[in-house]
């Protein structure tokens, strides 16, 4: 399927509630406070985020904010020369210290909650590769990713959809276009839906998100608020040779009138390798037709460059 559930993990529901409800107050502040929080020379891969990032139609994504930050380290490096190499993430964190200071705390713990939850899924992906690739083709993913410093988080908060903007709410990847995750693993919260900052239940069954399996079947994700959701990245299926898969989602925005005023928040922690992890692509991985390969191999930091180079418009 490409997707599981993690249920029981102690805290979390009270660190996610603690978190997803501070995206709708993030998206609040005045203009003049959020461009304060913007970092272009990452490419908008640290702090706030609007309108910067391209969809399925070429056009730039409006529908959405995001605030990225690594939960895990705010200075992942003082290397000066790697910082200008791989700004979108040997750049350090930036907090709204004066205007939402409690967002810092709550970024943080429940990314390094679901961090510590997504090592345990990766110990298991190890083991179920381990018994369809050679051992001396293998590499450990769960090793990777402890030794890693490029783990981000990104703070999701969808604009309330209005009469204008739900014309063509007829696709199911209305809310977020399809696409597949370029990490590791990414952990997902189930979102919080809201309406002028109360939260409320979301009122049409067929939103949300859907994954496509490998079989093709477009399935509709369904998991509890208690539990936290993992998918697989393209990482992971150039590390496994393809013996992983990466998962194909995509969000669809709620329809109806009912739909009126809607916001949604949610959080998604992107697990991935060190960005001078070198990736050998395998003939039996076929993605991104577009990202030009040299001799087949790439470090992660090289392959995240080559697609901020297609989702976006500005380079550092």
């Amino acid at each position: 399927l490409g997707i599981l559930s993690v249920k029981d993990v102690p805290g979390y529901s009270a660190l996610r509630q603690s978190l997803l409800c501070l995206a709708p107050r993030l998206a609040s502040l005045p203009e003049e406070v959020k461009r304060e929080l913007e970092d272009a020379h990452s490419r908008y891969n640290f702090g706030w985020s609007h309108g910067k990032e391209k969809l399925e139609s070429g056009k730039l994504d409006m529908l959405k904010g995001s605030y990225y930050a690594n939960p895990l380290q705010d200075v992942p490096t003082s290397n000066s020369s790697e910082i200008q190499r791989y700004p979108w993430y040997c750049g350090s964190n930036i907090w709204p210290k004066n205007s939402l200071p409690e967002l810092e705390g709550a970024f943080k713990a429940l990314g390094k909650l679901m961090f510590d939850v997504g090592l345990m899924v990766a110990y298991h992906c190890d083991q179920y590769v381990s018994k369809g690739i050679e051992q001396h083709e293998m590499q450990n993913l769960e090793k990777i990713l402890v030794a890693s410093r490029c783990h981000k988080g990104r703070l999701l908060y969808y604009f309330p959809a209005q009469d204008s903007t739900r014309q063509n709410n007829d696709s199911i990847s209305s809310w977020c276009g399809w696409h597949t995750d370029h990490g590791s693993l990414t952990g997902l919260t189930r979102a919080i839906f809201s309406r002028d900052s109360v939260e409320v239940p979301c009122p049409d069954p067929a939103s949300g998100l859907y994954i496509q399996t490998r079989s093709g079947q477009i399935v509709k994700v369904v998991f509890g608020e208690d539990e936290i959701a993992y998918q697989i990245g393209e990482t992971t299926a150039i590390l496994s040779r393809g013996y992983l898969c990466a998962t194909p989602h995509c969000v669809r925005a709620p329809q109806g009138e009912e739909a009126h005023g809607l916001e949604r928040s949610t959080f998604a922690l992107f697990m991935q390798p060190d960005w001078d992890q070198k990736l050998t692509f395998p003939k039996e991985v076929a993605i991104h037709e577009k990202v030009a390969l040299s001799n087949g191999v790439l470090t992660f930091g090289e392959y995240t460059e080559k697609l901020l180079n297609i989702y976006y418009d500005t380079k550092p």
